[in-house]
């Protein structure tokens, strides 16, 4: 026996069989970023976690950053992806290509960068961050501060909700085990 998920043909919305094999799906997951919480972690910072996936160390959130705000300088082990929804952000090294709302930017694994909101903002800066693998920190004298994965993620914003008194809701996704054939 096993806990995993059988699969099935796919079907059209009129009940015909596709040719190719799907797993089940039997509802969309939905999450209205306007009913979660906000959830302060660092000082200046909320986060709103969307999705994590412990096993492929994929996380999506919503990051909001505090005019003067910076995050420490960090080393992406995957690639990453922002979407800069409100305000205006800048790495400090690269000053002159700031991200602004309706920004998209790509990053590739090896990226090395420290993320800044700055003083000057007149509002709230926020972006969808999309990111695989984790980020390495490191404080401003090059040496190492932390890890930032899906697993400590999980661990922190959980931890910081309990003690805000939140209730947040996510979806997660992977669920490793063993399978047997019959």
């Amino acid at each position: 026996m096993s806990d995993a998920l059988p699969t099935a043909f796919a079907k059209t919305s009129t009940g015909s069989e596709l040719p190719l094999l799907s797993l089940p799906q039997t509802e969309l997951l939905t999450l209205r970023t306007d009913e979660l919480p906000l959830v302060a972690a660092e000082p200046g910072t909320h986060l709103q976690v969307l999705r994590l996936d412990l096993e492929a160390g994929r996380w999506v959130v919503l990051f909001h950053m505090e005019p003067g705000t910076s995050v420490p300088i960090h080393y992406h082990t995957g690639t990453a992806e922002v979407f800069t929804l409100k305000g205006r952000w800048v790495y400090r090294e690269y000053p002159d290509q700031p991200q602004t709302a309706g920004s998209y930017l790509f990053e590739p694994g090896g990226s090395v960068h420290t993320l800044h909101a700055p003083a000057d903002n007149t509002e709230t800066t926020v972006m969808l961050v999309s990111v695989d693998g984790a980020n390495v920190n490191f404080t401003e004298d090059g040496q190492f501060h932390s890890v930032l994965d899906a697993v400590a993620i999980q661990h922190w914003f959980c931890q910081f909700a309990q003690e805000q008194g939140v209730k947040a809701r996510y979806i997660t996704t992977g669920a490793a085990g063993y399978t047997e054939t019959e």
